[in-house]
């Protein structure tokens, strides 16, 4: 899936005519992870795939699904999903096959004591509902932690990032609007 992933990356970068000094510039990411998550060296991580779907303004979904233009409607068993799976997470799509979706639905699954990545924040708005296991979450100067069945919706300008420090797995949805 990562080769995948970079294949995608590099096809988006290069018919938007960018460069991969520009969208290291864009993203703060270096030129030389760029390169590598481009020829499937390196695996992404929740936050650079947020960052480089905003510089390359597609939503993050786009990543994961066979695009088509048609806008079908499907029911979450028939959903064809993909997703990208790391030591530390995984994130699966699940809006289906409609082209450019107006949020992006996607059930992420943190993997025990996945408790690294850099916070960042994006125009729009996030909602996030736990599933199972225990969710921390940082919102500009603030932590809270998300039990089962408890959800937050937040303005996603501000700073944030999310966080698993239990030797549990966690699971939840994490439906993000991206305004552009």
């Amino acid at each position: 899936m990562e080769e995948n992933l970079g294949i995608l990356i590099k096809q988006i970068r290069k018919q938007k005519k960018m460069t991969l000094k520009s969208l290291s510039e864009q993203t703060e990411l270096s030129i030389s992870f760029l390169s590598q998550l481009e020829r499937g060296k390196s695996s992404a991580t929740l936050n650079s795939l947020k960052k480089i779907s905003l510089a390359l303004d597609v939503n993050p979904g786009y990543f994961f699904n066979d695009v088509t233009e048609e806008g079908e409607v499907t029911s979450s068993d028939a959903l064809k999903t993909r997703q990208i799976t790391s030591p530390q997470f995984s994130y699966k799509d699940l809006s289906g096959q409609l082209v450019n979706p107006a949020f992006a639905p996607m059930l992420i699954t943190l993997k025990p004591g996945q408790n690294e990545g850099e916070s960042f924040s994006h125009a729009g708005q996030e909602f996030l509902y736990v599933l199972k296991g225990e969710l921390t979450l940082q919102i500009e100067d603030r932590t809270q932690t998300l039990q089962p069945h408890q959800s937050i919706m937040f303005d996603s300008n501000q700073v944030h990032y999310w966080y698993n420090y239990t030797n549990d797995e966690v699971q939840f949805l994490c439906i993000s609007y991206d305004e552009k």
